[in-house]
């Protein structure tokens, strides 16, 4: 792609984003998803290939439905109530279809169905964007309207945090992997953000933090599939030791990072008297585990049987930038130690 219109384009994500956590207009925040929306999608068709063209179709109409329906309900409520400020959501029903049309948007159960199909037809780049960056505008605009129910969130949640789990046990591409992954990180975020917005964002920003080491790894390792993985202890050997701590603190098991916020949410939960939901989504993490250990196993465990011997794709240099993917695995793997002080800061 042409540098100038990639720049553009980023920039279109940037300022879209931006006006979505500026605004206090429902059709402000509605403009900024719309821009986020338009710019994401020549990324996402750029290489021309029939699957990133069905992808890009895919997410255009998801995410046009679920930008008419926000524009609705957002209609529907200065019609009942005269607001158009984004905290000023008092009516159940508006608030409730909004809650919904930004379930879509991001992707959350049952409303789900499209990241997985989508997120297989990208790139890796562009399907890093759309699992981290894309998610922040909604985020906002939930965190802002606190939805009134409460029973609705929790059913989000939970479904969210099972289907995650369940969907991912079969796969053995890494995109739909994710994706799941990610259907499964928001549910956990979507239970407890009526009790504790703050842990929430906390648990947003360690999703960011793993995910992009992971799509990092996959694309050092040039993997979509399971099998890909197997060969990559000959390319990066340091890398293929550090990748299953990596998965397995997106799975959430300590002394890893991503034990902090699974920690703290069902605390929260639990305080809450909310101990069967708690203990449902604890079990649902079990199921997420079960992958990325699967994962791991093929990648650290296993040399791939079915390596074409006219291809030897391990001798290739990467030419990508290793920064990067050095400051996030030393982040997804050592920042438990600091849940003391994230706790008092919370609680502060």
């Amino acid at each position: 792609m042409n540098p100038y219109m990639l720049a553009i384009l980023l920039f279109g994500l940037g300022l879209g984003t931006t006006i979505t956590f500026a605004s206090s207009h429902w059709l402000l925040a509605w403009m900024g998803l719309e821009m986020n929306t338009l710019a994401i999608i020549p990324l996402m068709a750029q290489h021309h290939h029939p699957r990133a063209v069905e992808a890009t179709t895919k997410y255009f109409l998801t995410q046009a439905a679920a930008a008419a329906t926000l524009l609705f309900a957002s209609v529907t409520n200065a019609w009942l109530t005269g607001q158009w400020e984004i905290q000023q959501i008092m009516h159940p029903l508006p608030n409730t279809m909004i809650t919904l049309a930004l379930a879509l948007k991001i992707g959350l159960a049952p409303l789900h169905a499209w990241l997985p199909e989508v997120l297989q037809g990208l790139d890796l780049t562009t399907g890093l964007i759309l699992s981290t960056w894309q998610k922040l505008a909604p985020f906002a605009l939930i965190l802002q309207i606190q939805p009134s129910n409460s029973a609705l969130l929790i059913i989000l949640g939970l479904t969210s945090a099972l289907v995650g789990g369940w969907g991912g046990l079969n796969q053995t591409q890494l995109r739909k992997i994710l994706a799941y992954s990610s259907i499964a990180h928001l549910g956990w975020m979507i239970l407890v953000l009526q009790f504790s917005p703050s842990i929430t964002l906390l648990t947003l920003l360690t999703y960011f933090i793993m995910t992009f080491s992971t799509f990092l790894v996959f694309k050092l390792n040039k993997a979509t599939n399971i099998n890909t993985l197997a060969t990559s202890w000959t390319k990066a050997p340091a890398l293929t030791a550090l990748t299953p701590l990596i998965l397995l603190s997106l799975g959430g098991l300590p002394p890893l990072t991503g034990f902090m916020p699974k920690w703290l949410i069902l605390q929260e939960l639990t305080k809450q008297g909310l101990s069967p939901t708690a203990t449902l989504a604890a079990l649902s993490a079990l199921l997420s585990l079960y992958f990325y250990l699967r994962l791991s196993y093929a990648m650290a465990l296993t040399i791939s049987p079915n390596n074409l011997t006219g291809t030897t794709p391990w001798r290739l240099p990467s030419v990508q930038l290793t920064c990067p993917l050095a400051a996030s695995t030393a982040m997804t793997i050592c920042l438990l130690p600091l849940t003391p002080a994230v706790s008092a800061l919370l609680t502060s």
